[in-house]
């Protein structure tokens, strides 16, 4: 089990980064079997997340599982992008097949969401909990009692802009 981290703690990430949100869905129980399949089976998104894990280079500095939901936090749009189209990584190849075997089929679905961070603009609170979500892609700091969330967001804002 994961160690609490007692107290209350903040996420601090140099720069910019990305979120990445993306899921699926088994729209068939009737062809359950064949959606795991189209979504890549073993070569699918745990295989591309541990692929990315063993290489940091790629720029994903972590991630969080919720059922099939995988919250993702990047460097930057460019590594995620290079990511998406490089041949050489695990994506490309999962989506090709993925695009022919469901084409407009309606057995698996899938969706993301991206959204792109400036520095200082983001807030992230852990109170007695282990490193989680951004705490587990980010540094974990102590979190500062006397100072609210719209008064680190300003001074957040203040620094990005000095």
């Amino acid at each position: 089990m994961t160690e609490i981290r007692h107290g209350r703690w903040t996420a601090e990430v140099d720069g910019d980064f990305v979120v990445f949100i993306i899921g699926a869905r088994i729209n068939s129980k009737l062809h359950a079997v064949k959606a795991v399949m189209d979504l890549g089976g073993r070569r699918g998104m745990n295989h591309m997340l541990k692929y990315l894990t063993d290489h940091p280079e790629r720029g994903l500095l972590g991630y969080e599982t919720a059922g099939f939901t995988v919250i993702q936090y990047w460097r930057s749009f460019e590594h995620l992008e290079a990511f998406a189209k490089d041949n050489d990584d695990p994506h490309l190849a999962v989506w090709r097949t993925y695009s022919k075997r469901v084409g407009k089929g309606t057995r698996a679905g899938i969706w993301h969401e991206t959204y792109l961070v400036r520095a200082g603009e983001y807030e992230a609170i852990y109170g007695n909990m282990p490193p989680h979500g951004l705490g587990k892609a980010a540094r974990l700091v102590p979190l500062a009692e006397s100072v609210s969330a719209r008064q680190r967001l300003k001074a957040a804002a203040r620094a990005g802009r000095a």
